[in-house]
């Protein structure tokens, strides 16, 4: 009678092919295995309680889709693209370039800005796009993707390169602790500090790339004006 406990292996199959609610599927999988396996009601919401507690963080990530969406909804996008265009002489490369700056420094104070979902798409993203439809005109698909790319790459390199700045971060103490356990005499410190020459250069090597960046938008501004000259 051992294989009655896989009966909820059997409902999560009928849940998908009859495609009914997963949430409900899972949750009635988990109450009837419990229930065969000489689980009281009470133990069963008990486990499932503790799970959801010790895993809070991971659930978190769906908690604030929701208030992404009723922000976007209510105007947040239409809101940072008007504070862009407000601004003179910001340009793309200009305001990806700060963004990196931003996302450095919060990096070596260990602040989260959240990254893509929460802060890059609802915000970094349109206040780019807006940059370069103000400067230049409005922009193909193509170039609005490039930007898109970048704004999310600004992400990634801030974090990445600027996340071991922080002598507390929890990279730069395994680092640490790893050394130490292969007979090196070093301390999160100097982990830290080797850190920063690193994102100071990526900090450069972006503003650059950025600043390249600038000038490919107004070279194709400046083609697509003449086309339309000559037309």
């Amino acid at each position: 009678m051992e294989y009655i406990k896989l009966v909820g292996i059997l409902i999560i199959l009928l849940g998908f092919i009859f495609k009914i609610d997963t949430i409900a599927v899972v949750i009635l999988a988990g109450l009837a295995t419990a229930l065969v396996s000489g689980l009281s009601l009470f133990e069963f919401l008990t486990l499932l309680g503790e799970a959801f507690v010790s895993n809070r963080l991971v659930t978190l990530f769906f908690l604030t889709l929701p208030m992404i969406g009723l922000s976007e909804r209510s105007g947040l996008r239409q809101q940072a693209t008007r504070l862009i265009e407000g601004i003179k002489g910001l340009t793309t490369g200009r305001f990806l370039s700060l963004y990196m700056f931003i996302r450095e420094l919060a990096g070596f104070f260990s602040i989260r800005i959240q990254g893509h979902t929460q802060f890059v798409r609802p915000l970094i993203e349109p206040m780019a796009q807006a940059s370069a439809e103000s400067k230049f005109g409005e922009e193909d698909e193509g170039t609005q993707e490039k930007i898109k790319a970048r704004s999310a790459a600004m992400e990634n390199l801030g974090n990445f390169f600027a996340q071991n700045t922080f002598v507390a971060a929890s990279g730069v103490l395994l680092i640490a602790g790893t050394l130490k356990s292969l007979g090196y005499d070093v301390s999160a410190v100097n982990i830290a500090q080797a850190s920063l020459p690193i994102a100071f250069i990526a900090l450069i090597i972006v503003i650059v790339s950025n600043i390249l960046f600038d000038k490919k938008l107004r070279g194709n501004s400046k083609t697509t004006s003449g086309k339309e000259g000559e037309k």
